[in-house]
């Protein structure tokens, strides 16, 4: 029991009323939601917010008495726990800690004793008695450590002499019958169901030998008509034998005020509420009987104290560590963010970070490339990664590609997909992420017709499907370009977002491919009837070589009418690691290339989805660099082509190619129509198949017949 030595120092038998000051609670819960709230709302505002917390009078004799905040805090108008009396509170988050030191406490606790007093004077504590039970908390948040400062402070107001009992108190049991105590549950019961409540904090009371009467404290004048005895209730969670709880201080200030000049001594029953071995009982109430204090009309606010005291009995602020008691893991989940929720506070407040969360992503290719994607989705907070690759990890992959070491080469290698999901976890638990390791099959590499190589290319291609079908950007990060084939058709198909990256040795391209509209193959035919994009000559290189024809031609296209990695050729895909040598079968680049356009290919995706038509946006290009960006992070691009040699980076936007080998009516039509049986015809033909597919051959009959016909032209000249 500790006490306020500018009112009262001397004892009960000195008949001055001393309290038992509340002692603050705060459950875990409370701090992880003032976390959510700094980053996610409040962010730098340090404005004063409501809050709630709640005390109970059915504690244990010894304990002290506590007022509790808990997760639901922040829910102003949300449910008190039974039993429980709600008490409204203010939240002064601060910024910074030397904010948090140097705020004026003195005049926080003068204004909220000032709205205590105006209630009182007004009569508007009558209505709503739990203004009188209020709190203020100061907090700094150190959301780096986990470390969360406060002070709590209970506003009560003083009288300057204090305040005197006619004589002890007495137990319940002691002044009033059996029969009047359970007349006194009841009423107290009936009460609540009233007001609708699960506790009274104040109430009114008159009882004779056999009845309880109870109202509330606005009732004052009509339920004391012609009363020579007044006896007022009060809802006391303290514990203590003598001494009666925090919020009967200025329950006796209001009964000072409105009604002191009439009444010289008043009957206070501190209603406690316990369950003893399973049985209730309220026979440990105390009944004080007080001199009130004379207050004239006249006097201004009196003086107050509240704040709390701190572990070490004084004056100053309580600390708490979260970092030592809470899972590593859940700590690690509500880190990895951090900077991310940091974006909204000032840089960036549109951003939609759960879009980007929750994306579900598929990275075909473990290898420079999917490494690097892989990290930087993570640092976007994506939680959904999947790995697709067949290869295994080689002496020369863990210096080039950061998900891997030396360990992983020995034996033969692990596989990456296996390996590169085992890293990601070790980095962040939180991460749900799978790896698949398969091959995908690719035109111009031939399916063996015996049946169980039938069969496995088959389930290859059936569970390729599956996963695009269950994420919703897939990353195209192969070593060839054939490879990228299969998975361009299907992603067309089902309407997923493709996200596209290469490499030269100083070049790259980062490419985003046309969505195609929720329609049937002709409507699309329709909308393709623009002009193609060009072509190029084939070219075995996966970054296409040489110019764009066409590219930097043609503006504000339609996401749906933006070409594929494919649309620029006029060749189909076909085996481009036949007979070459060991520096064209690998992809020999510089060795940053790969991280930056790694990196640039998840923040193209990051951009897409902050626009409001996601992936069918209209293409941003280089000339919109000086205008106002579409998204909150700027603008969405086609194509990023990089130059590492002279630093340099282009946005050349171009459109769907009518005949283009992986996107084009056609070949969705057959695909979507013979599913397996088109599929296996272009792994097993040659090139020549797509091409008389789509009508390249007859392009390329016409083109060879008009430059005869220009030659014929030149030669008769």
């Amino acid at each position: 029991m500790a006490s306020d030595s500018r009112e009262a120092t001397s004892s009960t038998a000195d008949f001055k009323l001393q309290f038992a000051p509340f002692s603050s609670a705060l459950e875990a819960g409370f701090w992880h939601q003032l976390t959510q709230k700094k980053l996610n709302d409040y962010r730098l505002d340090e404005s004063p917010k409501s809050i709630k917390g709640h005390y109970y009078n059915g504690d244990p004799l010894g304990l002290p008495t506590r007022l509790t905040l808990e997760f639901s805090a922040f829910e102003e108008d949300g449910p008190t726990p039974a039993h429980c009396c709600r008490s409204g509170g203010t939240l002064y988050n601060t910024n910074t800690l030397d904010a948090f030191k140097t705020i004026d406490k003195k005049a926080l606790l003068e204004k909220e004793t000032m709205e205590i007093w105006d209630a009182v004077c007004s009569g508007t504590a009558l209505k709503d008695p739990s203004i009188l039970c209020r709190f203020i908390l100061l907090t700094f948040a150190d959301l780096k450590k986990y470390h969360f400062y406060y002070w709590f402070c209970f506003p009560a107001l003083c009288f300057s002499e204090g305040i005197k009992i006619v004589r002890e108190p007495s137990v319940l049991d002691q002044v009033f019958s059996a029969k009047q105590i359970a007349a006194l549950q009841q009423g107290y019961d009936d009460l609540c169901i009233k007001r609708r409540i699960t506790a009274v904090p104040y109430f009114l009371m008159k009882y004779t030998e056999d009845t309880v009467q109870m109202a509330p404290l606005e009732d004052w004048d009509a339920f004391f008509t012609g009363a020579e005895k007044v006896t007022v209730g009060v809802y006391d969670p303290c514990t203590l034998s003598q001494h009666p709880g925090w919020p009967m201080r200025n329950l006796l200030v209001l009964l000072a005020k409105q009604w002191g000049s009439k009444l010289d001594t008043v009957e206070v029953l501190c209603f406690r509420d316990r369950t003893l071995q399973g049985s209730r009982s309220i026979q440990h109430s105390l009944v004080f009987h007080i001199k009130l204090p004379k207050i004239p009309c006249t006097t201004a606010c009196p003086k107050s104290v509240g704040w709390e005291k701190n572990v070490k009995g004084a004056m100053g602020p309580r600390m708490v560590n979260l970092s030592e008691c809470m899972d590593p893991k859940r700590l690690a989940e509500s880190s990895v963010d951090l900077n991310l929720k940091l974006m909204r506070w000032r840089l960036v407040p549109s951003l939609d970070l759960d879009k980007v969360v929750s994306t579900k992503c598929l990275l075909l290719g473990a290898g420079t490339l999917g490494c690097n994607v892989a990290r930087t989705l993570m640092g976007w907070g994506v939680r959904r990664i999947t790995f697709v690759d067949n290869a295994k990890i080689s002496y020369s992959n863990p210096v080039r590609q950061p998900l891997y070491e030396f360990e992983d080469c020995l034996g033969g290698g692990k596989s990456k997909a296996t390996a590169a999901v085992d890293r990601l976890t070790k980095i962040f638990p939180g991460v749900n992420a799978e790896g698949y390791n398969m091959s995908i099959p690719m035109p111009g590499h031939p399916v063996n017709f015996s049946q169980a190589t039938l069969s496995q290319a088959q389930r290859d291609v059936e569970q390729l499907e599956k996963l695009i079908s269950e994420h919703d950007v897939v990353f195209l990060l192969m070593d060839t370009r054939e490879s990228r084939w299969l998975p361009t058709v299907i992603a067309a198909s089902k309407r997923k977002l493709v996200v596209n990256a290469a490499l030269g040795f100083d070049t790259f391209v980062v490419m985003r491919h046309g969505l195609k509209k929720p329609s049937t193959s002709q409507s699309a035919s329709a909308e393709l009837d623009s002009p193609s994009s060009g072509s190029s000559s084939s070219s075995s290189s996966l970054t296409p070589a040489g110019s764009i024809p066409g590219a930097s031609l043609f503006s504000n296209i339609p996401g749906h009418k933006l070409g594929c990695y494919f649309c620029n050729d006029v060749v189909a895909p076909g085996d481009s690691t036949k007979d070459r040598t060991l520096d064209q079968q690998c992809t020999v680049s510089r060795p940053g290339l790969a991280m930056i356009a790694g990196a640039l290919a998840v923040e193209m995706m990051v951009s897409i989805l902050q626009h409001s038509e996601g992936g069918y946006a209209v293409a941003s290009s280089s000339d919109d660099r000086m205008n106002e960006p579409p998204t909150s992070l700027g603008l969405v691009p086609h194509q990023i082509r990089g130059f590492l040699s002279r630093f340099d980076n282009v946005l050349p936007a171009s459109l769907a190619f009518d005949k283009c080998t992986a996107c084009s009516p056609v070949v969705l039509d057959h695909y979507e129509k013979e599913g397996f049986n088109f599929l296996s015809q272009v792994f097993n033909s040659s090139h020549s198949f797509l091409e008389d597919l789509t009508g390249l051959t007859l392009l390329h009959q016409e083109t060879q017949a008009a430059e005869i016909w220009d030659m014929s032209d030149d030669e008769s000249i």
